[in-house]
């Protein structure tokens, strides 16, 4: 089992420029938990991932891994204990997959390190993980949009970490893949006891997967917690303003949104 390192965020202020996206935040990421980030189109999601992930710099407060300033911390110390997986990365011009995920082993190299078998078995079960080995030799820049996903997934597999945070990895994936990376992350949580932090649209398999689930609205949370005690009717309206009915999963037993769209809301209140 890994070690479980301590991830929080303390009076948290981010944004770009002179815009504020996200005030005076507080969070304490459970370890050996996976925690999913779940709210409407600009409401913080991905810039609180960001934060956390030290790829932006707050305004005010802190982010702190193991009670350590992360910003203040040394790049490589960060990333043998932290792995990203940000929204919409971007691979160099002709790189293969093999060379892409690999490139996931760099933070344990040091400057005199040279690659092992150890290495290669790192790349080789990320490739398996995430159903992408058949296209270990091939470009990434001529792969289609869900097989990049799951290539930078591996990429993220393959640092080894025991923190991981995740901005929409499920993006471009179809649903059956969609299942197939949710059930590899609650793996890595449950059988390896790593620490899985993702940002997700999907509100029912973010109940589905998730052990603590953090609802956002206009770059504060609204609610935390397990799934059944955080997602109601009440927080779905205010988070998502949207109209629903909140019933139990038949193949979970977690909470099940159940939209209601205005066409149908007049027979709802008939």
């Amino acid at each position: 089992m890994s070690a479980n390192h301590s991830l929080m965020a303390a009076g948290l202020d981010l944004g770009y420029g002179d815009r504020q996206i996200v005030s005076a935040l507080d969070l304490s990421v459970p370890a050996g938990k996976l925690t999913v980030i779940v709210g409407a189109n600009a409401c913080g999601k991905s810039t609180l991932l960001r934060g956390l992930a030290r790829l932006l710099t707050p305004s005010r407060g802190a982010v702190y891994l193991d009670g350590k300033p992360i910003h203040q911390m040394r790049t490589r110390d960060v990333a043998t204990i932290l792995g990203v997986l940000p929204q919409s990365p971007i691979a160099p011009d002709a790189i293969t997959v093999t060379d892409l995920v690999g490139r996931g082993r760099y933070p344990h190299q040091g400057w005199f390190r040279r690659w092992t078998p150890e290495d290669d078995q790192a790349v080789a079960e990320a490739l398996a993980a995430t159903d992408t080995a058949d296209l270990a030799d091939r470009p990434v820049d001529e792969l289609s949009g869900g097989q990049r996903q799951r290539v930078w997934i591996a990429m993220a597999l393959a640092q080894q970490t025991d923190l991981l945070l995740l901005d929409e990895p499920t993006t471009f994936l179809d649903i059956n893949h969609q299942v197939e990376v949710l059930d590899l992350l609650t793996d890595l949580v449950k059988e390896r006891g790593r620490t899985v932090v993702v940002v997700l649209h999907d509100l029912n398999l973010a109940c589905r997967y998730a052990d603590h689930i953090v609802a956002m609205k206009a770059g504060q949370i609204v609610a935390e917690g397990r799934p059944v005690d955080v997602v109601t009717e009440t927080v779905v309206k205010s988070v998502f303003g949207m109209t629903s009915r909140v019933v139990v999963d038949p193949i979970s037993d977690t909470p099940m949104i159940v939209p209601i769209g205005r066409h149908h809301i007049e027979k709802q209140l008939a």
